[in-house]
């Protein structure tokens, strides 16, 4: 779509846009019963990344659009998606995202302009003239199409190295342009839409250590210099091997203090029931005390499409059902479920038993793996429970325990063997070990169906 029809289509659905806000704003205003409406009511945003592929699913779709109120696309705005040879730009699938965002009143973030990775091979085999000539296009032509459309750009993403160093990272723009190609990427993108809010965006500067004081030094040169930088991206990937860090609030706030504002990018934690929900609460309570943390994204609407999908790292199982995360992150932004709605399983009152299954990778080797799949009592008490594993076609089951399995091809169907009796949002579970046989693919977990 060119410019000139994409700026003539934006005018078409103005109205509708405006509408949708309306709609938002009006649901914000009776209940914070979503995602983003209960963080709405404490001035911030609850985002999360998005696929185009997925759009068509009714469930992702309806999910994505009852409980968020900001978009960023997971792929879709990278460098080898929108220009794939240079000068050639490619907008449909980023079209699509911030088309869809605008027909809810959704903000969208744009990611990302600059990035070692998921770049086009011609970009690497230019010389440091043309290199920066390039960049600079590229940013003009990626921002120039969506100009007055996106929130906050990611303009410059993850340049500086992981451990001890603080040194920059390697890449075709920092060996060939030198330290100065984040500050001129940061200029090049006020010009493009100034009215777009800028933002430097990194992983493992969750917490003070090298690699985040390197990043503060360098805002805090480009807010001296007067250089255009708005906000801090946190990715806040986080796991076992890499917790939430302790100081997690302070390192939020020591950015915030030097005038810019902080936004959670990219966030997932994996695990599962109250352990997991503990830590989403963690993260919560950091951004809503620091008053410059703009909002927070999830890295994904359900654990089945996350790109950690194995760690369950997302507030939504495979089944779209809420999980003890999602309860634990809507209290903390002060927001209360319906507990009358019939469509929301698991809800207490409305007399249904239900349960939800998630699956966490509990140990891993060469030839085989151990999983573990934790079942969760609705709002309501259970008798019984069944759920359903389905292995990639390589893989067996050597051996399985605190359940009784069926199997129906790779399909494995799996009910207590003495632990089917459960208390309303209580848990308990199964674990299996699988002979990999070539591949490590996770399982999908099913519906878990209680009685």
């Amino acid at each position: 779509m060119s410019m000139t029809v994409r700026r003539l289509t934006r005018a078409a659905t103005a109205g509708l846009v405006a509408a949708a806000a309306l709609t938002a704003a009006a649901h914000s205003a009776e209940a914070a019963d979503t995602l983003g409406s209960a963080a709405a009511g404490q001035g911030r945003y609850f985002g999360t990344a998005v696929a185009a592929n997925h759009l068509g699913e009714a469930d992702y779709a309806a999910t994505l659009d009852r409980e968020f109120s900001s978009v960023t696309p997971e792929n879709e705005m990278k460098w080898d998606a929108t220009e794939p040879s240079r000068g050639t730009f490619s907008f449909g699938s980023a079209d699509r995202i911030v088309d869809h965002a605008q027909s809810q009143g959704m903000d969208v973030r744009g990611h990302t302009l600059v990035w070692h990775s998921q770049l086009p091979s011609w970009v690497g085999s230019l010389g440091a003239s043309d290199l920066r000539t390039a960049m600079n296009d590229h940013i003009n032509g990626l921002m120039g199409h969506y100009k007055g459309e996106i929130h906050s750009w990611d303009v410059v993403n993850e340049a500086f190295q992981d451990g001890g160093s603080g040194a920059r990272r390697s890449s075709p723009f920092q060996d060939k342009l030198g330290n100065g190609f984040i500050e001129e990427a940061f200029r090049t993108a006020r010009a493009a839409d100034p009215a777009a809010r800028l933002c430097y965006n990194d992983y493992n500067t969750d917490g003070v250590n090298a690699k985040s004081n390197a990043v503060y030094d360098m805002v805090k040169d480009f807010k001296s210099r007067g250089v255009p930088i708005d906000c801090v991206g946190f990715q806040s990937h986080f796991n076992s091997n890499s917790p939430v860090p302790s100081d997690y609030r302070q390192n939020l706030q020591r950015f915030a203090d030097l005038g810019v504002d902080v936004q959670i990018t990219e966030l997932d934690i994996e695990g599962s029931g109250s352990a997991q929900a503990a830590d989403y609460t963690k993260v919560v309570e950091a951004c809503l005390a620091v008053s410059r943390c703009a909002g927070m994204t999830v890295w994904g609407v359900t654990d089945k499409y996350s790109w950690r999908s194995s760690g369950t790292p997302l507030l939504f199982d495979g089944n779209y059902s809420k999980k003890p995360a999602y309860d634990a992150v809507l209290s903390a932004l002060g927001g209360s479920g319906d507990p009358g709605d019939p469509d929301d399983p698991g809800d207490p009152g409305d007399g249904t038993p239900s349960c939800t299954a998630t699956y966490t990778r509990t140990a891993d080797w060469s030839s085989g793996y151990n999983g573990q799949v934790t079942i969760t009592a609705g709002g309501e008490p259970i008798s019984s429970w069944t759920a359903t594993v389905t292995l990639p076609a390589q893989q067996s089951v050597s051996a399985l325990w605190n359940g009784t399995p069926a199997w129906s091809g790779n399909v494995m169907t799996v009910r207590p063997s003495w632990n089917g009796t459960l208390a309303a949002g209580a848990s308990t579970g199964f674990g299996f070990t699988v002979a990999k046989n070539g591949s490590d693919a996770a399982p999908v977990i099913g519906t878990c169906t209680a009685s």
